[in-house]
């Protein structure tokens, strides 16, 4: 078996698979344009790290880390049932909170794996990615035997990977911080600071306040201060911190609404809440996407 397969070498796919080699984890990447080096910097270090390339999986991994955006996850199809056998765990490093969901339907006997990924990271070149600190975690995992397999692959990386026994609590708390500060800087075109404009931050609370009460009707143990907590998370972000959704809509690529605004949109549907700011702004985002 291949040790470590990279589906989708994007600035998360590429952190991941560079802390993955400096533990010692051969990384193979699948697709996407050929490379024999990755270099992560991070805001205390620069480093470069071997890779292997494969323009289509040749059989079986013991990891494959699924990092392509949420709407690509069908484009993968073929390659994860090569890829995926009994032993196998599929780490999937996307938005949103249906992972499960989204990659059962390929992944056959494989062990599903779902991840917040809370590290802020950019690609700057198609071999280098540069990482931001953030609050908290990088890699957040459930608490189950898979998760933790996982988790120990990173012992000794330069990244900060915890699990929950609350997941779908976490899931929602990441969906907050997704749901507000990515089409908020994707559709005025600025970065993290934005988040810190007076106006702006009436629409974010009202983007909060709405997934919050749509996140508790799906089970999610949202605390009384969560809107607070997540607008000082998001003012808390480094200047020039950027976002998944701001770097698609500057590279003209399509953008992942369906799996952040669609998923509050989905839910909301299913217990009968209104969410009116969420279908304005998913609204926006899909003239975005159509032009």
């Amino acid at each position: 078996m291949t040790p470590t397969a990279i589906l989708g070498a994007g600035a998360i796919g590429m952190a991941l698979a560079a802390h993955l080699d400096s533990t010692g984890h051969p990384v193979t990447l699948v697709g996407g344009r050929p490379r024999t080096s990755i270099t992560l910097t991070t805001p205390t270090t620069t480093s470069t790290h071997p890779v292997a390339h494969e323009p289509v999986p040749t059989g079986p991994a013991e990891l494959v880390v699924v990092a392509v955006k949420a709407h690509q996850t069908p484009e993968l199809a073929g390659a994860l049932r090569v890829l995926c056998a009994e032993g196998t765990t599929v780490l999937v490093a996307q938005n949103g909170v249906e992972h499960r969901e989204r990659l059962a339907p390929f992944t056959g006997p494989a062990a599903i794996v779902p991840a917040i990924a809370y590290l802020n990271a950019e690609r700057t070149a198609v071999d280098r990615t540069s990482v931001r600190s953030t609050p908290g975690p990088d890699l957040l995992l459930p608490d189950d035997d898979a998760a933790r397999a996982v988790a120990g692959r990173f012992a000794g990386a330069d990244l900060r990977v915890a699990t929950t026994s609350d997941f779908t609590t976490a899931l929602w708390t990441k969906l907050l911080l997704n749901v507000t500060g990515n089409p908020i800087t994707a559709l005025t075109g600025r970065r993290a600071e934005v988040l810190r404009d007076e106006h702006v931050g009436a629409v974010a609370e009202a983007l909060l306040t709405e997934a919050v009460a749509v996140g508790r009707a799906e089970g999610a143990d949202l605390p009384d201060d969560a809107v607070a907590g997540a607008l000082a998370w998001l003012r808390g972000l480094a200047d020039g911190a950027t976002s998944s959704m701001l770097q698609d809509r500057e590279a003209g690529s399509p953008l992942e609404n369906d799996a952040l605004t669609g998923a509050v949109l989905r839910a909301a549907d299913r217990h009968g809440l209104p969410v009116p700011t969420h279908r304005t702004v998913n609204a926006l985002l899909g003239v975005v996407n159509r032009t």
